[in-house]
């Protein structure tokens, strides 16, 4: 509890994954990938409570082990490529407050975002309640400019590929951008029943967090890399 509000996070893991099979229990630097975001809400001075929704036993046995609160089992209409984030949420929501409470808020923590650290987890949550704000969602400059982007056509001519007033410009001149990195998700909970988004179209904050925090791990090589940036942690590096 902080301030007089309650926290519930919940961490999906389910355990279809393509591109990289049983990814949310795969090894990472030591531990079950799904641990460091599980150490990472345990270690917060805020929440209350930490479930893991998952329909894979391997991963609630695991989820367990860590310390986490697996009350349920994911119904198998939840645990497919289209259902989405939000829907995992709601269905949780509903299990816990049928057997236990209601909470204020839920965090959102995808076990895909293992450096983000329960302190990036404690500072979402008082920018959420200095700004007085519904929802608070985690964000990351972008590594490359978008105005850098754009579509090509078939021929290839590059024209048009960039507007005109930004040929010129270094891109360090150029006007920062951010996008969503998946890491932290705050929501009031009310309000995400009546609107099923995390996106409040009012009252909703970012928190910025570093790139080096906000890897995502989807493919061999996200594994690699989150791997090295523990492995230089450590090493003080």
């Amino acid at each position: 509890m902080y301030k007089g509000k309650t926290y519930l996070a919940i961490i999906p893991a389910r355990g279809g994954s393509k591109r990289l099979p049983d990814k949310n229990i795969l090894n990472l630097s030591g531990k079950p990938l799904i641990a460091w975001t599980i150490e990472a809400a345990l270690g917060s001075n805020y929440i209350d409570r930490v479930v893991v929704s998952t329909d894979d036993q391997k991963i609630a046995n695991i989820s367990k082990k860590y310390g986490a609160d697996v009350p349920f089992m994911r119904p198998d209409e939840l645990a497919t490529d289209v259902a989405t984030s939000v829907d995992v949420v709601l269905h949780s929501l509903d299990e816990v407050e049928a057997n236990d409470k209601k909470y204020d808020y839920v965090i959102l923590l995808q076990p895909t975002s293992p450096l983000r650290t329960w302190k990036n987890i404690d500072k979402s949550i008082n920018i959420l309640q200095s700004k007085k704000s519904d929802a608070v969602i985690s964000v990351c400059e972008v590594d490359h400019n978008p105005l850098w982007a754009n579509s090509i056509p078939e021929d290839g001519d590059l024209s048009n590929f960039l507007d005109k007033s930004i040929v010129n410009k270094r891109s360090q001149d150029l006007e920062h951008c951010y996008r969503i990195n998946g890491a932290i998700y705050i929501c009031d909970i009310d309000r995400l029943k009546v609107n099923k988004n995390f996106f409040l179209t009012s009252n909703c904050i970012a928190y910025k967090m570093k790139r080096s925090e906000s890897i995502d791990i989807d493919i061999d090589i996200d594994m690699n890399l989150a791997s090295l940036y523990l492995s230089n942690e450590k090493d003080g590096i």
